[in-house]
This record gives C-alpha cells, structure tokens and sequence, in this order.
C-alpha cells in the first residue's frame, strides 16, 4: 500500500536534523511536526511572525490567537518567539532556514518548483513559498505522485508557473523518495520505495527521467 499522508509526513520529518531551524509549508508538511525525533532540539518558524513553533494543541484546548501561517491552530512553548512578518521574512531572506518543506503542484527533473498557482484557477496570492525556496538552505517537496486526472507532476520541465528554478533537493510521494541534483539533464535518483509500491507504477506515473539508486 502507498503511504498515508501522516506516513508522508513522518518521512519528510526524517530530513529534519537536530538544530535545524524549520519552516513547514501548508497542507501534509504541517503534519511533520508530530513526527520530528528530537523535538527539543528543532525550531519551527512560522512566516506569520512565530519562531518556536509548537505542536497542534489537544482537542479544546487551541487558542485562537495562537496560528500557523496556514491559519491552523498551535500551540506555543516555553522558548517561543513573536515578532513581525517583516522581521520573519528577514529571516528567510538571510538564509536562516535550514530546512522548508513544502507542498508542490509540479516538480521538474532539474529542481524546478510549481507551487503557486494554476492559469485560470483563483489564487489568494503568492504566499512566502518563493522566499522560502530562495532562502532555505535546503528544500524537500512533498506532494501526491500525480494529480486529480493522473497526469504526473513530476516532470521533465514544468508547465505551471516558476516557485523557483532549481531549488528542490528532494520529492517525497505516496510512492517513493527521488533525490535532486537540481542540474539540466541529470536524472533523479530514486531512492527510497513505500512499502508494496510497484516500480512499474512509478515509471508510468513519472515523465521525468530517473535513475533508480534504492538504499
């Protein structure tokens, strides 16, 4: 069976290393932060101005003031921070992020990231994605392995608007793990399998090209 979103999110958490300072995009990478192994040792960084991220607060126990830059409920911890969007995106800006992990619509085989928007669709803006993979010393995208009409989404060259070019390090789906060298014309590397995925499957749903290094 393919991983769960939860199980998604569990293997982006693994890529986060003790020290490092975080920023985990909307939708599945929120998740990670019930997955993070040392959490003691992990800043979370909020691009609404919160450093010290803490976990999704127990049922009825959420404080309205208390949000993500989702606008998801969580909670504070001892050592949290609040400041301006202005000073938070000086943050990512000054290359303070070790590690952004972020939804994508579309992945290209060089690092190239589609992740804003959709021609024809209405968007409610750009959001801080294109700081954060400019900034971030390190970006991993996590994303389902094609989209709602099964066309892939990771891709040769992407055919959705640029987030940024050449910034993804590593693709997480339900079906597998790719690295990124994020150079022109260098394959991904297929490294990792969810349990039962079908390699067959993968190749069919994949128009970029890979080579399969499984560790």
């Amino acid at each position: 069976m393919p991983w769960s979103r939860d199980q998604m999110a569990a293997r982006a958490a693994q890529e986060i290393k003790p020290g490092d300072y975080v920023n985990l995009g909307i939708g599945i990478p929120t998740l990670a932060a019930n997955h993070i192994n040392d959490p003691a040792n992990v800043v979370l960084h909020s691009e609404n101005g919160m450093l010290g991220v803490g976990p999704f607060p127990a049922p009825g126990q959420a404080d309205p003031d208390l949000i993500n830059a989702g606008k998801q409920t969580v909670s504070q911890l001892p050592t949290s921070s609040y400041f301006g969007s202005d000073q938070s995106f000086a943050m990512i800006r000054g290359g303070h992020i070790d590690l952004a992990i972020l939804g994508a619509m579309e992945v290209a085989q060089n690092g190239d990231l589609a992740n804003w928007s959709v021609p024809g669709k209405m968007m409610r803006g750009v959001g801080g994605a294109m700081d954060l993979v400019a900034g971030a010393k390190r970006v991993v995208a996590v994303m389902s392995h094609t989209n709602k009409n099964a066309d892939a989404k990771i891709v040769p060259r992407c055919t959705l608007p640029i987030t940024g070019k050449r910034v993804v390090n590593m693709i997480i789906t339900q079906l597998c793990v790719f690295e990124c060298s994020q150079q022109d014309n260098a394959p991904l590397k297929l490294v990792e399998l969810a349990p039962g995925a079908d390699l067959a499957i993968i190749e069919k749903q994949t128009t970029a090209a890979f080579e399969v290094e499984l560790r």
